[in-house]
């Protein structure tokens, strides 16, 4: 696969094609009870400890509208620049499985939540694109059925049933695998930055359901002048991703699955396809339904949800600093790159953490801690910039060791090992480990005029080609232990080689 100018150009034996994907992200709302009971909701509790009669669809219960969910799926549309409809309702899906008890799910089907919205997303080159959102709606969530307790039989846990979810559907807008990824984690990035929902795809708290089709080259830009999807291919939805990395594998093979189907004359027909990590491979599920298969109704039990023009201001006037916003203030406002600026506000706890420790440093310094050797250790030992055992004014004191050439940036690695063991300030460690940076410049003389004597025909190679002088600097730093000044060490280097 190559990418061109925001597509995919795939080469099949009989000729090229080209990816179309949207996306319908399923966001669990962060409320502390469900959508339709005051069940808790939590993760880690017992199988069928959090629930209601009404989760468990006993006679006679009836449905109660959580305001707060409504109040938070009125903030992620606004936060998605999407349309709030003042006026929608709930509508009953009616299917069959064994852990959802009601043998329907309440959701939204003709009048949601939220419309037509956009969000600009940003891709690992630096360029972007614009994903069209189509409607959020809200609906609750089913039960867990549980395979793997007996052979003989399937349990049910009804935990979840009930549980209130944010279903975002975008348009077919999404032309590579690498794209899918990047608006999952600009999704995520909103969400969390609103408090909405805590984007833990471990847990299944944001999950996407991927539907891929391919075409020939052309046949999408037909379909966006026209709006006929006639002009794209029959599209397979891969249900419950929960990890970029598995979004681009499933994406990839399930498009190289098709193709290969197209090329040897057979025809893909829409169905629901489950991905499988330990293969890589995507497997069929049942085939995809269409809305009249559910035999959506208006439920009886709930009437129309009409909100107030003022609620929906008031709530708009206590959103957060958004995303978008917030890169474009870190990148004007501390001079960091468009790249910085984007990994930072990809996660509001890590970018917090960054402009607590750049406060009076050098803030692109800071940055390049922040994001490589701090981040970098937080995944590696499994911890989360919450929990970081390193706090962010030990990240600037870092910083100021260094800009004050007290230590050099190696040895500031080696201090900052220290510090993530727990040994103290970086101050103290560097004192107690005599790990100060080496500014005499007449120690630093001392090595290098030994090293010249000891390597006259290196000397004379450096002479003639100055870009060999790193071979000196080298070992004047490791006959210093790493603590000479670098500077220092090139400056004395150029004088005595007459460089």
């Amino acid at each position: 696969m190559s990418e061109v100018s925001g597509t995919y150009s795939i080469k099949g034996r009989t000729g090229d094609w080209e990816l179309v994907m949207g996306l319908e992200i399923h966001a669990q709302v962060a409320s502390r009870s469900k959508l339709f009971s005051g069940a808790a909701v939590g993760f880690g509790a017992g199988p069928n400890e959090q629930v209601s009669l009404v989760d468990a669809a006993m006679p006679g219960m009836l449905p109660v509208l959580n305001r707060y969910c409504v109040e938070q799926a009125i903030r992620t549309g606004l936060g998605l620049k999407a349309q709030i409809n003042l006026k929608s309702r709930f509508d009953r899906k009616n299917y069959f499985y064994p852990d959802l008890p009601q043998g329907y799910q309440i959701s939204q089907f003709e009048f949601p939540i939220v419309g037509e919205g956009e969000v600009l997303v940003e891709r690992d080159n630096g360029s972007s694109f614009i994903v069209r959102i189509e409607r959020l709606h809200l609906e609750q969530d089913a039960g867990k059925s549980i395979h793997d307790l007996d052979p003989n039989a399937t349990y049910v846990d009804l935990n979840r049933s009930g549980t209130a979810l944010m279903e975002i559907v975008s348009r077919p807008d999404i032309r590579t695998p690498e794209e899918a990824a990047a608006y999952v984690k600009k999704i995520r990035a909103i969400l969390v930055t609103l408090g909405t929902c805590d984007g833990d795809m471990e847990k299944g708290n944001l999950r996407a359901d991927v539907n891929v089709s391919v075409c020939r080259p052309g046949a999408y830009e037909k379909f966006r002048a026209t709006g006929d999807f006639a002009h794209l291919g029959t599209r397979c939805e891969i249900k419950n991703v929960n990890s970029y990395r598995y979004i681009q594998q499933a994406i990839e093979y399930e498009a190289r699955r098709q193709i290969e189907i197209l090329e040897d004359g057979g025809s893909i027909f829409q169905e629901t396809r489950l991905f499988d990590p330990t293969k890589g491979e995507t497997r069929s599920m049942r085939s995809k339904e269409d809305a009249m298969d559910y035999r959506y109704f208006p439920d009886p039990d709930l009437l129309p949800l009409v909100i107030d023009p003022a609620w929906v201001e008031a709530i708009k006037a206590t959103l957060p600093e958004l995303p978008d916003a917030k890169k474009a203030r870190l990148q004007s406002q501390y001079g960091l790159s468009a790249y910085d600026a984007g990994v930072l506000t990809g996660d509001g706890d890590l970018a917090a953490f960054f402009e607590a420790a750049a406060a009076g440093r050098d803030a692109k310094l800071v940055a390049n801690w922040t994001i490589n050797d701090l981040s970098g250790s937080l995944a590696r030992d499994g911890l989360t910039i919450a929990s970081s055992p390193i706090p962010p004014s030990d990240i600037a004191d870092l910083v100021k060791l260094i800009e004050t050439d007290v230590i050099s940036s190696k040895i500031a690695r080696v201090v900052f090992e220290h510090m993530w063991a727990g040994e103290g300030a970086p101050a103290a460690i560097v004192e107690k480990r005599g790990l100060v940076q080496v500014t005499d410049t007449g120690a630093i003389e001392a090595v290098v005029d030994r090293l010249i004597a000891a390597n006259p025909g290196q000397a004379e190679a450096v002479k003639a080609k100055p870009q060999a002088l790193g071979w000196f600097v080298g070992q004047v730093m490791k006959e210093m232990a790493g603590k000479a000044n670098p500077a220092a060490v090139n400056a004395i280097l150029k004088a005595r080689l007459g460089l």
